[in-house]
């Protein structure tokens, strides 16, 4: 179907509904490189508006990628929901807009009309509002999950320990778990990031995180990022694994070319599964993303990169996973080239991915070659705190030494608590006080206890 709008004299054309989405898109390098930004910002503006007055229905109809020619399009298609759709179906992407930023739009409303909403909804209305509507209404969605413990809850904000190592060194990991530890962090999970794809190394990194976990009798839950085939294989020996991790895309081409597809996620989710290793609940996927990387394996049909990203958290969303993180910095400034970019990509991910019903979490990050610094990050971190996030990382001194990046510490985290009051997750707020590591308000204290002595102890 073609689109089109007038501004003044000049009528602007879009041969459909993926070009008029790519043209609508705020600016980012990476839409740049591909060809698919608008060019003039009347064009942009153009694209909004035809945009805006589009119905919701549309995009049951005309898909940004042919339905018989991708997994993903048919998995969106096929598992939408028409009876929570009902409550917006007679609404346009404007419309929609307007509902979300309306008190109609409650949190339980919220809740149950996720799975109704497809991707590309989700994508389109991001594409209409500022960042001050994504962090309004991102923050009226609570999405909760449990494994060893509860994630999400209002008023609660958890973090990733990610105690990388260039050398997957086990005192090295052991000394950034722990510090993590007195620090607070923790409770979204401890997760290696590791330097080998050997099995050997990756079952004793395995091995090492249930040991401290049982150990110091932590309620949290550990992950090695490795490929799912993996930890698959890890699984069938026997290993202790908690979550099943994997990046994914928004593409089946994508997500071919991270050598996965949706059958093999499903067989890892049932895996998963089986080990019943969780306590409180059985979320136990931990998916990756990031915009660009389907346009990086060349992968992206001509879609731009935000509403790729989008569909993405429609892969996610059929594996109930505990985890949702977008690494918004992470692939480079040929896709996001500063931080005003990267402040709005976390934005619009945050958002799409809490009104598809997914706990999203933010890697706050960028690379050394990106225009971007460390108060780029304390901006776009205060945002997303202030929306509701429900986890980020924790990286020892915010600088990665293994992935090469710079991302947020444990010291950011507790800024953002003090700033905005908010908790951990529940039961590991208990472990922390009945630790020692923490007072009654739950905020961290001087480590006098136990933890340091048991520590030394760990690392000799």
């Amino acid at each position: 179907m073609i689109y089109r709008h007038a501004i003044g004299t000049q009528t602007h054309v879009f041969a459909d509904l993926r070009d008029l989405m790519a043209k609508a898109t705020p600016p980012r390098s990476g839409d740049r490189l591909a060809g698919l930004a608008a060019e003039t910002a009347e064009q942009m503006i153009a694209a909004r508006m035809a945009l805006a007055d589009v119905p919701l229905k549309q995009f049951l109809s005309e898909t940004v990628i042919p339905y018989e020619d991708d997994e993903v399009t048919r998995l969106i298609v096929d598992s939408h929901d028409a009876a929570a759709f009902a409550t917006i179906s007679s609404l346009t992407v404007g419309g929609f807009r307007d509902w979300l930023l309306s008190d109609a739009a409650t949190p339980a409303v919220l809740h149950e009309l996720a799975s109704g909403i497809t991707p590309e909804m989700a994508a389109a209305v991001s594409k209409l509002m500022r960042n001050q509507d994504l962090i309004l209404v991102a923050k009226k969605c609570e999405i909760i999950t449990r494994f060893r413990n509860t994630i999400g809850l209002r008023g609660r904000m958890s973090v990733r320990l990610q105690p990388n190592h260039p050398f997957d060194d086990v005192r090295g990991i052991t000394a950034s778990v722990l510090d993590g530890l007195m620090l607070g962090a923790g409770d979204a999970c401890i997760g290696i990031n590791p330097a080998s794809d050997d099995p050997a190394v990756l079952g004793g990194l395995v091995r090492l995180l249930d040991e401290v976990i049982t150990k110091l009798q932590i309620p949290t839950q550990s992950c090695v990022l490795t490929h799912v085939t993996t930890t698959l294989d890890l699984i069938n020996q026997g290993f202790p694994v908690d979550l099943v991790f994997q990046s994914i895309a928004g593409t089946e081409e994508a997500n071919r070319s991270f050598g996965i597809d949706l059958v093999i996620l499903e067989e890892a989710y049932e895996a998963g599964l089986s080990l019943k290793r969780g306590t409180v609940g059985k979320n136990v996927m931990y998916f990756e993303t990031g915009q660009g990387s389907a346009l990086s394996a060349n992968a992206h049909h001509g879609v731009d990169q935000q509403t790729v990203e989008a569909r993405a958290y429609g892969v996610a969303r059929a594996f109930a996973p505990l985890l949702v993180n977008s690494v918004v910095g992470f692939i480079g400034p040929e896709y996001l080239y500063d931080g005003k970019e990267i402040i709005r990509a976390g934005l619009e991910d945050h958002f799409c991915g809490k009104l598809l019903g997914l706990p999203l979490g933010v890697d706050v990050c960028y690379t050394n070659h990106a225009e971007a610094d460390q108060d780029d990050m304390d901006n776009l971190l205060t945002l997303l705190a202030a929306a509701g996030v429900n986890f980020i990382m924790g990286v020892p001194g915010a600088d990665d030494v293994m992935l090469n990046y710079q991302s947020t510490s444990f010291h950011d985290a507790l800024y953002v608590r003090d700033l905005f009051g908010l908790k951990r997750a529940p039961e590991f707020d208990d472990w922390l006080l009945r630790a020692g590591l923490a007072g009654p308000d739950f905020r961290v204290k001087a480590h006098d206890g136990w933890l340091p002595e048991l520590a030394s102890r760990l690392i000799a």
